[in-house]
């Protein structure tokens, strides 16, 4: 029997809300270090860049454990209450990268149809490595033209957990990283079409990714 992993929701209660450049948070070590090594460990191997559905994947039981931890109510009352959103009955997409390529990083916003973005990274950081190079660490922008013009930067590692509401001018990215960088990404979606195609879409590709860049 697995040994669940349960998020340190007290690191998030006490987590501040930052307003610059837009509202978010950051929950360092959301994910406690000895549940990280554990994750780590068992991880796919994704050779590929590029978005997965868990459906995808064939997750350890581990991660599927986790993975259904974040889509499970805890969370969503306590983004909706630091936030104050109303989240109930908001559809869910969930998707997990294993590798970051040359394009990847480029400035952007999220789509309309996605009302907050949660990141959870579970890579480790290590000395003299490409986090401490700045590389591949997500850049909170006061723009949509300058990726050094930023308020925040989260390097991807330790299990560290990032929150924004989706808005016009939640411009974010990172700059230029190749190789393995761990990323379960969470939306708490509209209800419209969009999002109703979004979640077709996301849904399609687990049954058509055929994936022999997995282990």
């Amino acid at each position: 029997m697995i040994q669940p992993v349960t998020p340190d929701y007290a690191a998030f209660e006490g987590a501040p809300v930052s307003t610059a450049p837009f509202p978010h948070m950051v929950v360092p070590h959301f994910i406690r270090q000895a549940d990280l090594q554990a994750l780590t460990a068992s991880l796919p191997i994704i050779r590929s860049g590029g978005s997965f559905p868990p459906q995808a994947l064939g997750l350890s039981p581990l991660m599927t454990q986790l993975v259904a931890e974040l889509e499970g109510p805890r969370l969503r009352g306590l983004i909706a209450g630091r936030f104050g959103l109303d989240l109930e009955g908001a559809p869910t997409m969930l998707t997990l990268r294993g590798r970051t390529r040359a394009r990847d990083g480029r400035i952007h916003r999220d789509s309309d149809s996605k009302r907050v973005t949660v990141l959870l990274y579970l890579n480790a950081a290590s000395e003299g490595d490409a986090w401490s190079r700045h590389e591949g660490c997500l850049r909170l922008l006061r723009g949509p033209d300058d990726l050094e013009d930023f308020a925040a930067e989260i390097p991807p590692v330790n299990g560290t957990l990032l929150v924004f509401p989706n808005g016009p001018e939640t411009w974010h990215g990172h700059r230029p990283y190749v190789g393995p960088r761990y990323t379960i990404q969470l939306n708490y979606m509209t209800n419209d079409t969009r999002a109703r195609n979004e979640l077709r879409r996301h849904r399609l590709s687990a049954l058509t990714k055929r994936l022999p860049w997995v282990a």
